[in-house]
């Protein structure tokens, strides 16, 4: 096997290629193409591409809540430290993480919670369009759920895509069934590095970068 010599600047183009190629005659609707293909390159798993499920007008909702300054949430730092800063600046957009705040923690002990539904309820009370990104904790699906069913707070996307094993198939069923715009990874993969790669992907269709 040889190895293939490819400038740093060209290693993420050269990526996109072999997709592309090993995709072969399999086609993805233009509106969701990028956000697919970005999850299969930040994984190298192709069962992204059958795996992945859009609400109807979801990609288009997701971009006119970023051009109007959406405040993405993550689950986790890693998600948030993934998302690309100066797309968001570009947009007027910010990124927040609550996870390790210590009033969330203080509201966690208190109510017997996970952090990640304290989180959930604090941007709950942003007051802005919110696009919700949830890449490990199913728990924080179930309460959006809860808080979309008593319209509380319905964020303008979710993007459903917990890793693991505890309710987070079901979990992610709750979040397509809930009638609001989202992108959900069904069964169980996913990850903060998925929930990142999506988030990029509508950040760079919606300032018009190529990928």
């Amino acid at each position: 096997m040889e190895l293939e010599y490819v400038l740093p600047q060209d290693i993420e183009h050269r990526s996109f290629e072999i997709i592309e190629s090993e995709l072969g005659d399999r086609k993805l609707p233009e509106d969701i193409r990028p956000i697919v293909m970005r999850a299969i390159h930040t994984t190298a798993d192709f069962d992204y591409y059958d795996n992945m499920y859009f609400s109807e007008g979801a990609v288009q909702k997701a971009l006119s809540a970023l051009s109007e300054g959406a405040v993405i949430v993550t689950d986790t730092n890693m998600a948030k430290s993934g998302i690309n800063k100066t797309a968001l600046g570009k947009l007027g957009c910010t990124v927040e993480c609550f996870m390790a705040d210590s009033d969330v923690a203080e509201t966690a002990s208190a109510n017997g919670t996970t952090r990640a539904v304290a989180s959930v309820d604090k941007a709950a009370k942003l007051g802005k369009p919110v696009i919700y990104a949830v890449g490990n904790a199913p728990t924080a699906l179930i309460r959006l759920r809860e808080h979309i069913d008593a319209g509380s707070f319905v964020p303008r996307l979710i993007i459903g895509v917990p890793v693991g094993f505890v309710n987070v198939v079901q979990s992610k069923e709750l979040m397509i069934e809930s009638g609001i715009p989202c992108i959900v990874a069904r069964g169980r993969k996913g990850g903060s590095n998925v929930a990142a790669a999506i988030c990029n992907a509508l950040l760079y269709m919606a300032t018009g970068r190529e990928q």
